[in-house]
């Protein structure tokens, strides 16, 4: 369960941030170019992005002055530091975000990509960091998309960011965003018959000033064992049949209602879903809602319910971040386009498309306006 509260672990006074390696990056510099424009040996910059050397005044204000920042900027207080959710009791390994003024603990989980390297360990109250990648170059996003693996290699490969993907249901990840412990949240509750699900759940959810980045548009449908003879989806939802579901808040379980009507949910529920088509597979159901990616690769039957718009919502503030910026731009790429466009039931050809969200009051209402830029 996300708990919405945040535990401070460390003062302003405490730790302090330094900015040289992520603005080095961000202009496409190399250690050496930095140390030549700054007047200082290329060890020494090696040194002081990692933290080993503590520069010296002429040399921060060298630094600063190179990559046009002042000295407050490249080496200021970070805010605090806080876990983004309680941790587990015991020892618990963290991934670690800059989001907003605040730097995010995250305890390591299950991700899309399968295990990502942590940067540290929390063990008996001390910290102990490990692993290179900053907070300031790490960007977090809560999805159900069993691709995302795909996106954060993008990212990773072509822009040096990293994207750590952790998995929500479409509802859980607008309440992390609203929460403001991540940066992107992905969205998939939009269909051909409410094109506008999407949007309203971000204003019901988030109010106004946020954007969607279409990422993709998928089939969700229903994963069947394959010795059911089954062969429409109305025969498949008359049957007498043992289900699995998906929490409230999911667009499975938005599916899986409008199928099932006043059926009570399924008993067993999964977490996402690979969890669904595992659940089929395994035995322990015999259909369930799920992408049609996921029950192909379990080997499942498929019958196609619907099409999905999956997008992903970021804050419209923080649409120069370099995090966003690098998101935005891959999944505007050829080479991201082709990775997922081939996959089973997903089609990028809208890929890239921004829609604002805005909320504007007239003498009849609200009127809510879309734009695509």
């Amino acid at each position: 369960m996300i708990l919405p509260r945040y535990d401070t672990i460390m003062s302003s006074s405490q730790q302090r941030r330094n900015q040289v390696k992520t603005r080095r990056r961000n202009r496409g510099w190399s250690q050496a170019e930095l140390a030549q424009r700054a007047g200082v040996s290329r060890a020494a910059v090696s040194a002081i992005e990692v933290n080993r050397l503590v520069p010296s005044v002429a040399s921060a204000l060298a630094l600063a002055a190179a990559l046009g920042c002042t000295v407050e900027e490249l080496f200021g207080a970070p805010g605090e530091t806080a876990w983004a959710w309680p941790p587990p009791e015991g020892p618990c390994r963290y991934w670690h975000a800059r989001v907003g003024n605040r730097t995010l603990l995250y305890p390591a989980e299950a991700t899309a990509a399968g295990v990502v390297r942590h940067d540290g360990v929390y063990r008996e109250g001390s910290f102990h960091p490990s692993g290179d990648d900053q907070p300031e170059t790490t960007a977090v996003l809560a999805t159900c998309d069993p691709a995302a693996a795909l996106l954060a290699e993008e990212v990773r490969r072509s822009t040096g960011f990293r994207l750590l993907v952790l998995s929500r249901s479409s509802r859980q990840a607008l309440a992390l965003l609203a929460q403001g412990v991540v940066h992107l949240a992905g969205v998939h509750l939009a269909t051909a018959r409410d094109a506008e699900g999407n949007a309203r759940a971000v204003r019901a959810a988030l109010g106004e000033g946020f954007c969607l980045l279409r990422a993709a548009r998928w089939e969700e449908g229903l994963a069947l064992t394959p010795a059911l003879t089954i062969r429409s989806v109305r025969a498949l939802v008359g049957a007498h049949l043992r289900w699995v579901g998906r929490e409230t808040g999911s667009a499975a379980r938005q599916c899986l209602d409008e199928l099932r009507a006043e059926r009570r949910p399924p008993r067993l529920l999964a977490r996402d879903h690979r969890g669904v088509a595992e659940a089929v597979r395994c035995g322990w159901a015999e259909v369930g809602v799920c992408l049609r990616l996921a029950s192909e690769e379990a080997g499942l039957r498929f019958l196609s319910v619907r099409q999905e718009d999956y997008d992903l919502c970021y804050a419209a503030a923080t649409e120069d971040d370099p995090r966003i910026r690098a998101v935005i731009s891959v999944v505007r790429s050829a080479s991201y386009r082709q990775a997922v466009g081939t996959l089973p039931g997903y089609d990028t050809a809208e890929a890239g498309e921004v829609q604002a969200i805005t909320c504007t009051e007239s003498e009849n209402g609200p009127n809510r306006e879309n734009v695509i830029v």
